[in-house]
């Protein structure tokens, strides 16, 4: 890893989707970044594939060991067990808000932006995300659109493994201007 490079926590329990953590990941690599699969347990996580469960993914570290300082971006994967999960753990909830106080870049895709609900951070932003979080981001303030990707800010959201490509371009372009 190069000196100057970024170090991208990724937040996941179980049941996120793995194209939504595999395709992001490749990508911010590729760019020079470091990932971290940061998850509420020691151990491995599991992945879901569209209608099961998938691969598993070692965690590289836990809520408990590591510190939002420690990274300058943080990518969050959905699914919809995985946010859904994170959002009702303190820890995870206090690590999200920590990125979003110290103004550092966040991409969230899917289900995903429901940690940044559950973090108060949606409120005035503009995002995108799965069609039924329409609500729920209009509920915490935030203006919801229909777009492959949306970037406001140090936030990035995009709607849908559809949406990888664009998705991937816009958060490793965030993330290096950090």
């Amino acid at each position: 890893m190069a000196e100057n490079s970024k170090r991208v926590a990724i937040l996941v329990t179980d049941g996120f989707e793995e194209v939504e953590l595999c395709e992001p990941r490749e990508a911010l690599q590729d760019a020079g970044m470091e990932t971290v699969i940061v998850a509420p347990h020691d151990g491995k996580v599991t992945s879901w594939q569209k209608t099961d469960w998938g691969s598993k993914f070692e965690v590289d570290a836990t809520l408990a060991e590591t510190d939002a300082a420690d990274y300058d971006a943080l990518l969050l994967p959905g699914g919809v067990i995985n946010p859904d999960a994170l959002r009702i753990k303190d820890k995870a909830v206090a690590f999200v808000q920590s990125f979003v106080e110290a103004e550092k870049p966040v991409a969230a895709i899917c289900h995903g932006p429901w940690t940044l609900i559950e973090a108060g951070a949606a409120k005035g932003r503009k995002m995108t995300s799965w069609p039924s979080l329409k609500n729920d981001l209009a509920n915490a303030g935030a203006e919801w659109v229909d777009q492959e990707v949306v970037v406001d800010g140090n936030f990035v959201t995009s709607r849908n493994p559809g949406d990888l490509p664009a998705f991937c371009r816009e958060t490793v372009r965030l993330f290096q201007a950090a």
